[in-house]
């Protein structure tokens, strides 16, 4: 059912976690089956510098999480917010049809943390 990396990102998931001092939080949940995501960044010269997450689901949302955070650090935030639903599952090898919406919520979260982060730059301006 799932792929080897879905697997391996789900029992020995990356960058799980809470930065304090975060500069962008995310949070998505999706009220269907109960799976919410929480994306923190810290963000230095326009790069997401640092990523952590949390997650309450499924092994696929672990999964998800636990891969985007690995595709967006280093990543500029213009590339981060661009983050696909598809490039997600695409990078765990696929995901079960039932489980796309996984995806969904990773990219969603990456996007909620970056649009957060560009909220309270304008904020302080």
């Amino acid at each position: 059912m799932y792929s080897e990396l879905v697997m391996e990102h789900f029992t020995n998931p990356r960058n799980v976690g809470v930065i304090e001092d975060a500069d962008g939080v995310g949070k998505i949940g999706n009220p269907m089956c109960g799976d919410v995501m929480e994306m923190f960044i810290k963000v230095k010269d326009d790069h997401i510098e640092d990523v952590k997450f949390r997650t309450f689901g499924c092994g696929a949302a672990i999964a998800t999480s636990s891969i985007a955070t690995e595709m967006i650090k280093g990543k500029s935030l213009d590339e981060a917010v661009n983050l696909s639903n598809k490039a997600v599952a695409d990078a765990l090898g696929g995901l079960p049809a039932q489980k796309m919406h996984c995806s969904n919520l990773a990219a969603d979260a990456v996007r909620a943390a970056v649009d957060d982060y560009w909220s309270k730059q304008k904020n302080e301006k």
